[in-house]
């Protein structure tokens, strides 16, 4: 009896211990998520911290309201929880779905906006709009959100848009990096893209040397530090911008020409004399794709070729970027693209390492250039165009050095991918302009001053922070100041945010109206000699695209277009004994191939039949188009 009493109390024990939660266990709440906790922490084995101080910025939403403003920025869980309300809202127009999982495991969710009584979403022209693949270009992801809102809220009131809903598809990706979207916004911290650690400087450290918030107010401004020493001034690389008389403005010239050295506040964790320069992660999920990818930093052993920072180990080594990848793949029905980012006011697309002309069939050039026109027509940014050579030179001097710039290529770029492998329209937009609003000194260059002075004059000097004395620990006497990196550098202040996304998404949604559209215009049954009768589907383009880009039709993204009939299969058996008989085409799949259908061409397929059965017969005619849509018509032959 008393050895069954031992075991029992054992056995309560072991089952208290085992309802305890273990230290490995998974995190019941996101960071971001816990209000109870002060401090962020980031996952992954790094060498320098993995947390931060929580932060709250007054130009971001942290948690849902009652209705949807866009004079705010808005987290990633406050985004889903709207994309989930509109799920429960539209039950026939939306699909909420997660694609992905984020390096730290966090869902990537994508919603599908398609009236579902007119069809399948597969079966329908689409496109897809992302944002957020870079962890501080929260505007783009804004861009979305917007987009999404204006659709749903104008399906049954804007004939156009209700058009659109019914007989298109848009796939809309708000957040594909809601690893770093969060960091960003809940800590002063920033990076690139992933959090993955990574070595930037090549030290065989991890990310151990991240900026530090070193005066205590929530944002990584700069330091500014006057040269004194003959050391310092062989290194000093800024001076006082002649321009701004009030000595805030700091201007880059060549190293030894200087007066100041500036850095991003922080101090240098490593002991390398650098600052700041292996922070969290340091990957970019825009270098990653594989169309023209290259080896990261020191991946090109004869030191002769070409490599890409923050292209990580492969193509596609990042969740994010494979979920963009893989999900596009298996959907070829998309023609139009954007994939959003901030800072260059620009409509920018491929190619990315060569030129349009040199590399691009001269139809879809002239496509990409229509878009680029359609793009400014909305927005009116300064520049549309290329990676190449139109981003890479949009200023023709260097304002470093004086040499005219030059067309310089971008690796494993998605634009490249959109273009050169996808075969479809495929932007990058950047949104926001660093304030230049205006060309203040009519000097015909839009740059930091026009910013400085569009902030004085009307952003209420909240965009730059004065310079303040402060002792750093190693360098010594310093200034703490500069424009806001997050919400005036980076991204506008909060209420410019809607006059950007708005406008943008305008463009977005007019680039939608454009997709192709395959229509079955008619179908006839006419009666022949012998039982035999004659179908024919006749259809056209009505979009404002082709259903295929000359480079979609070169990489076999998409099929020609096609006709088929579908009859009964047991009707079909027996070869010259069934009871039904397509005897035009003598092809043994009994399928028309049409061709490319080109905008406003009409085409027309021929089939024949031989019934050897009395009585009518059901037949299906459908035309299939991969980018064009699917259509069908039931008829019926016979007596």
């Amino acid at each position: 009896m008393k050895q069954h009493s031992i075991l029992f109390i054992c056995l309560l024990l072991f089952a208290k211990v085992s309802a305890q939660k273990s230290y490995y266990g998974t995190e019941e709440k996101w960071p971001e998520q816990d209000t109870a906790r002060k401090f962020y922490t980031v996952k992954g084995d790094r060498h320098g911290v993995s947390f931060f101080k929580k932060q709250q910025f007054k130009d971001v939403q942290y948690q849902p309201g009652p209705t949807l403003t866009f004079n705010t920025y808005h987290t990633p869980d406050v985004m889903y929880s709207w994309y989930r309300k509109w799920a429960e809202q539209y039950p026939n127009l939306v699909e909420l779905y997660e694609v992905a999982k984020s390096y730290e495991g966090r869902p990537i969710l994508q919603m599908t906006v398609t009236n579902k009584k007119m069809g399948k979403h597969t079966d329908k022209p689409a496109a897809y709009f992302e944002g957020g693949r870079h962890s501080g270009e929260v505007t783009s992801s804004e861009a979305v959100l917007w987009l999404t809102k204006h659709l749903l809220d104008n399906y049954g009131k804007d004939p156009a848009i209700t058009k659109l809903i019914d007989t298109k598809s848009i796939y809309l990706r708000p957040e594909n990096n809601p690893d770093g979207a969060n960091m960003y916004l809940f800590t002063a911290q920033r990076n690139r893209s992933s959090l993955r650690p990574r070595d930037d400087d090549k030290d065989g450290l991890l990310d151990e040397d991240a900026e530090d918030d070193l005066d205590g107010d929530g944002i990584m401004y700069q330091l500014r530090k006057k040269a004194t020493t003959k050391e310092e001034l062989e290194k000093a690389d800024y001076v006082l911008d002649p321009k701004d008389k009030s000595g805030r403005l700091m201007k880059r010239v060549q190293v030894g020409q200087g007066d100041y050295l500036v850095y991003t506040e922080g101090i240098d964790n490593d002991g390398d004399g650098k600052y700041n320069e292996d922070g969290i992660g340091g990957l970019d999920n825009h270098r990653n794709y594989p169309e023209n990818w290259r080896p990261d930093q020191g991946g090109d052993f004869t030191g002769r070729g070409y490599s890409q920072g923050g292209s990580s180990e492969y193509p596609l080594s990042e969740p994010e970027t494979r979920a963009t990848f893989v999900w596009l793949m298996g959907h070829p029905n998309i023609s139009v693209v954007n994939s959003m980012d901030t800072r260059v006011p620009m409509h920018l697309r491929p190619p990315s390492t060569s030129s349009s002309a040199e590399s691009m069939f001269p139809p879809d050039l002239a496509l990409y250039k229509h878009m680029d026109s359609l793009g400014l027509s909305f927005t009116n940014y300064p520049w549309a165009g290329d990676v190449y050579d139109t981003y890479n030179t949009r200023n023709k001097v260097d304002r470093v050095t004086g040499d005219p710039t030059k067309a310089t290529p971008l690796f494993g770029h998605g634009p490249d991918f959109g273009y050169f492998q996808y075969g479809s329209i495929w932007y990058g937009d950047e949104l926001w302009n660093g304030g230049a609003m205006k060309d203040y000194d009519g000097d015909g260059d839009y740059d930091e001053y026009d910013g400085l002075m569009w902030d004085d004059e009307a952003n209420g000097k909240r965009g730059f922070k004065p310079w303040t004395k402060f002792t750093h620990p190693q360098l010594g006497a310093v200034e703490i100041g500069g424009f806001h990196p997050k919400f005036f550098a980076q991204n506008g202040p909060a209420w410019q945010l809607e006059n950007w996304i708005s406008k943008e998404s305008r463009f977005n949604l007019a680039m939608a109206k454009e997709l192709p559209q395959i229509d079955l215009t008619d179908v006839t049954v006419k009666p022949l000699a012998n039982n035999e009768y004659e179908i024919k589907a006749v259809w056209s383009n009505t979009g404002k695209l082709p259903v295929a880009l000359e480079q979609a039709k070169r990489v076999k993204m998409v099929q020609e277009d096609r006709v088929t009939l579908d009859i009964d299969k047991a009707l079909l058996k027996g070869f010259k004994d069934a009871k039904v008989i397509i005897t035009q085409p003598e092809l043994v799949d009994k399928t028309i191939y049409a061709g490319y259908t080109n905008v406003g061409e009409k085409k027309e397929a021929t089939f024949r039949i031989k019934l050897n059965q009395s009585g009518p017969v059901k037949v299906k005619v459908k035309l299939l188009s991969t980018r064009g849509g699917y259509k069908e018509k039931e008829i019926t032959i016979g007596k």
